[in-house]
């Protein structure tokens, strides 16, 4: 895939008024950019040096002091706007708006577009008309088609599409001189001239509270026309109130008045004329401003163009330094590594409609950035998978109320919860991602009743409904919707959980009548408590009793509900499928990255949806960080109902830690417990796993860091560690040596380790709190050079007593090396070099050393490069080295059958996937001569029968292995 190719570039280099900008590279949901002045010309020029426009107006502020104070308010914007949010650092330290930010397609349109009535939900998710064409920055202020003038422009877009993004990159633009056409910007947010209230001020009074520099400029502002540029973001929290009864006129910046009745005048060209005005907003308050004061409309339609998606993410994956935000641990991805995640990513943007679809909104191209680097970069320290989840939204939903004119003052992250929660949580019970418009509008308009309720639904729809939902072009599901990426689903069904909004229709009534006897219940209690005293009526104290019991009996029904909840949890989580059962993240890459080949077994039915990440988000909302971030959502968890939801799940996981479980789901238990973050409880609940079995998992950088930090600060030792086929790395190995620390059993086969892992094998061998008692390295290319340094971490060792070091391509060197430093270890009992390309030299002086070690029972040299009459030396000297290390070198002792015949017949059915098939049927080719040979020297029948049967079980392998099929 060519980057290069086919993006179209002019409409992007421009910027306000009739000059050229630099591109606008989008970066995510609302972060506030990194300012470097590393400019623009890196990708696309610089308009630093376009020549202002010519107007009416020429420079106003000559003055040495007047320029001085913008320059000082250039400064302090620019420092303003400098930091980043958390989110945002994970990205590396070079991250910048400047480098990674495109901008989103504006297209125009008319007031009787904006006013026309949708006919459904449909029709509120098309995308724009593609003969309508873009409108460049640089054409916002240019005349309209009837030659008029342009003063006042206003930005509309839903939640997610850049309105943010794109004002504070045009701030920052201005403070760089790329904005030559204004020589004063003023941006205003109307979050926080709402938060005024009516306290009368004046604009002048305005601008110098929150722009100190410009105190000396201000009385020209109104000489200073449209050089002067004005931008209100976030219209909608404002209430504007455009009669003259409610607002009056005024026209002098002077006068004080309401922060809104200024921003009226303003908007009515009453108050500054000249001035140029830019207007963000969501689509449900574009009507506030009456039509007529509005030079054009744009509708801001975020990235409608698969191109722009492309430009985006090779721009924010291609970030320099990109995998050192973890404080060093890891290793950073190559270039090489970030190129390819690039083009599997773009593969999948143009075979996948879906996702495509998805990152429409550049906040979903935050989000899938985001989760790529948390899945493939170093993981910073406390970042979850459902902290990225709950910080997008933070992102996108912080402080947003969903109606600014309701006195409930309801969070819209609090009404998405309730209403969109409900659809996710209704498909993942009912096992589905495709829902009919039936289904939306069945949770959109449940329990609606009065005006006010069907206003707020009406503004949740124009505004927000868009970012959760979008429209189906699978084919086969087309009239259907499903939610913009396949994981929001699962993570809005876990809030709808979590914050309790799933009731039944017993706990509704059941809670009703408890409110109920509990206000009547202590005026009650009262008045039969006094009569009691005064009547000996032994009913009365029965009804006494019979109040107290009606919560108890509502709070054990709230329990039932809620274990039922954590039944269905760890059912979902830990639900196995034959075909196709990858680990949840392996399942989050390959839903992001594309797979090769098909997904979904030929048998298994289409609908069968599998929903495991709605239980991990389940434990990681309950999260103290996660609870802390929803409550600046509006949408707060109460720690009593957290505390009760986790001894629910405690309870149905700790009857599960008894149970062994595959590698994969395993894998997803551990991962819920890292999205919890408790080591209390993750303790608790995994006090019963003595075998961590993660064989043929592949260990991502980010899972090593799961094992480790729910496994490394346990107290009880693991009776095994089986890794076997796990693509681990040095850097791995590093990152799991506290879980290494306690297990007897370690088992690193299959996991191409070279020499470089071996200095991290002898450091863990060398630990005070090492207690290892059995170390698999078969099948890894240790060579000499790794053994050398193994050796190292034997001499200083005390627990080892088992080592493999089977086909690891020791050769000749490494066991002699082996032969000399062996007897400076004094406890290992069993050593594995087979399948080494030794020769009799090199093995017979190992076993020499072997015979010669006070603790070594028994060594394994078969399938080397002996001959037949090293063997027969090593079966000769093997004889009269009574209670002596046994040495294993053929399948035959003597006339006999070795009694480890089934030990190497194991290895080589273990292992014949993976070592050379020439090789293994020579090996085997030898040892049936072995044997052949020795049924021929033999008179005894019943030794002659026992060779028989070992030859025909070597023989059918030698078969298998010459076999069409393998």
């Amino acid at each position: 895939m060519r980057w290069g190719c086919y993006l179209p570039r002019a409409s992007w280099y421009s910027g306000l008024g009739r000059t050229s900008q630099p591109p606008a590279l989008y970066s995510g949901p609302n972060p506030s950019p990194l300012l470097t002045p590393r400019a623009f010309i890196r990708h696309h020029g610089s308009s630093a040096d376009s020549a202002s426009p010519s107007g009416r107006h020429g420079q106003v502020f000559r003055s040495i002091s007047a320029a001085e104070a913008i320059q000082r308010h250039r400064r302090n914007l620019a420092e303003w706007f400098i930091r980043l949010p958390r989110e945002e650092r994970q990205f590396g330290p070079t991250f910048a708006l400047d480098t990674v930010h495109v901008d989103p397609v504006i297209r125009e349109s008319t007031p009787d577009e904006l006013l026309r009535p949708s006919a459904g939900l449909a029709q509120e998710h098309q995308p724009p008309p593609a003969g309508l064409p873009a409108l460049a920055l640089s054409q916002l202020f240019d005349p309209d088609a009837c030659g008029r003038r342009v003063q006042t422009v206003v930005l509309y877009g839903t939640v997610g599409t850049g309105k943010s993004t794109l004002v504070r990159k045009m701030v920052l633009d201005w403070c760089y001189g790329r904005l030559p056409a204004f020589e004063l910007l003023i941006p205003f947010s109307c979050e926080d001239l709402s938060s005024l209230g009516p306290t009368p001020t004046s604009l002048c009074q305005l601008v110098a509270q929150r722009y100190t520099p410009l105190k000396e400029v201000l009385p020209l502002m109104t000489t200073a026309g449209s050089r002067l540029l004005f931008v209100l973001h976030g219209l909608e929290r404002l209430n504007l109130d455009f009669r003259l009864a409610g607002t009056g006129l005024c026209s002098d910046p002077e006068e004080p008045g309401a922060p809104a009745a200024i921003m009226v005048n303003l908007l009515r060209k009453y108050m500054l004329p000249e001035a140029s005005i830019l207007v963000t907003t969501r689509p449900s308050a574009i009507g506030r401003i009456p039509s007529k004061y509005v030079g054009r409309y744009g509708e801001i339609c975020g990235f409608s163009d698969t191109n722009l998606q492309k430009l985006y993410f090779q721009l924010r994956l291609n970030q320099p330094d990109c995998g050192d935000g973890a404080g060093g641990a890891g290793v950073s991805a190559t270039p090489a590594q970030r190129d390819n995640l690039i083009q599997m990513l773009s593969r999948n943007l143009e075979g996948h409609h879906q996702i495509a679809a998805a990152c429409f909104l550049p906040s979903y191209c935050w989000l899938v950035c985001a989760t790529l680097h948390f899945l493939h970069a170093p993981t910073p320290a406390g970042q979850t998978l459902t902290s990225i989840y709950t910080s997008f939204l933070r992102l996108n939903f912080s402080g947003e109320t969903l109606e600014s004119t309701d006195p409930s003052n309801l969070s819209l992250m609090a009404y998405a919860a309730r209403t969109m929660g409900k659809l996710a949580y209704q498909g993942v019970s009912s096992r589905k991602t495709y829902f009919s418009e039936e289904d939306v509008r069945g949770c959109l308009e449940a329990g609606i009743k009065t005006e006010e309720e069907f206003q707020l639904l009406h503004v949740f729809r124009r505004d927000a409904l868009r970012f959760f939902l979008a429209p189906c072009v699978e084919p086969g599901h087309l009239g259907t919707f499903v939610f913009t990426v396949p994981a929001m689903q699962e993570y809005l069904a876990a809030l709808y959980i979590v914050l309790g909004l799933h009731k039944t229709t017993l706990q509704r009534v059941g809670k009703e009548v408890t409110e109920v006897v509990g206000r009547v219940g202590e005026d009650v209690s009262l008045v039969l408590g006094i009569v009691a005293k005064l009547l000996p009526l032994r009913i009365l104290p029965l009804l006494f009793n019979l109040l107290k019991v009606v919560p108890r009996v509502f709070g054990r029904m709230v329990d039932k509900s809620r274990e039922a909840v954590a039944q269905a949890m760890v059912l979902e989580m830990f639900r196995e499928e034959d075909y196709y059962n990858d680990d949840v993240l392996d399942q989050m890459g390959a839903s992001i990255l594309g797979v090769e080949g098909p997904r979904r077994h030929p048998d298994e039915p289409p609908e069968d949806e599998v929903f495991e990440l709605f239980p991990i988000f389940m434990g990681g909302l309950l999260s103290a960080h996660n609870r802390a971030v929803l409550a600046q959502l509006g949408c707060p968890i109460k720690n009593l109902d957290a505390l009760e939801n986790a001894q629910a799940i405690k309870k149905k996981l700790g009857k599960l830690g008894r149970q062994v479980l595959p590698p994969s789901e395993l894998l997803d238990h551990l991962f819920f417990h890292y999205e919890f973050q408790n080591q209390r409880f993750s303790a608790e609940v995994l006090s019963s796993l003595r075998q961590l079995n993660l064989a043929g998992v592949r260990m991502t950088p980010l899972k090593c860091t799961v094992v480790a930090a729910v496994l490394g600060s346990g107290k009880h030792a693991l009776d095994e560690v089986n890794l076997a086929s796990c693509q681990l790395d040095p850097a791995g190995l590093r990152t799991l040596m506290p879980v290494f620390l306690r297990a007897r059993k370690l088992g690193l086969q299959l996991n191409s380790l070279g020499p470089e892992a071996c200095r991290d094998l002898r450091d863990l061998l060398l630990h005070d709190q090492c207690q290892i008692t059995t170390l698999r390295l078969s099948n890894n290319p240790l060579t000499a050079a790794g053994v050398s340094l193994l050796m190292e971490g034997l001499v200083g060792n005390t627990s080892l007593t088992h080592l493999s070091l089977l086909h690891t391509g020791l050769g000749d060197e490494g066991l002699e090396l082996l032969a000399a430093q062996l007897d400076r270890n004094q406890q290992l009992q069993e050593l594995n070099v087979a399948y080494n390309g030794a020769g009799d030299t090199a093995a017979l002086a190992l076993a020499k050393a072997a015979w010669e070690h006070p603790s070594l029972e028994l060594l394994h040299l078969y399938f080397n490069e002996l001959s037949s009459e090293g063997r027969q030396i090593l079966r000769d000297l093997g004889g009269t080295a009574e209670g002596k290390a046994r040495v294993v070198a053929s399948l035959t002792e003597g006339t006999a059958v070795s009694e480890y015949w089934s030990v190497i017949l194991s290895e080589v059915q273990r292992n014949l996937n993976s070592w050379d098939r020439a090789r293994v049927r020579r090996h085997l080719e030898l040892l049936l001569r072995d044997l052949e040979d020795s049924r021929g020297a033999t008179l005894n029948p019943w030794r002659k029968a026992q060779l028989l049967r070992v030859e025909g079980e070597f023989r059918a392998l030698l078969e298998q292995l010459e076999g069409p099929g393998s």
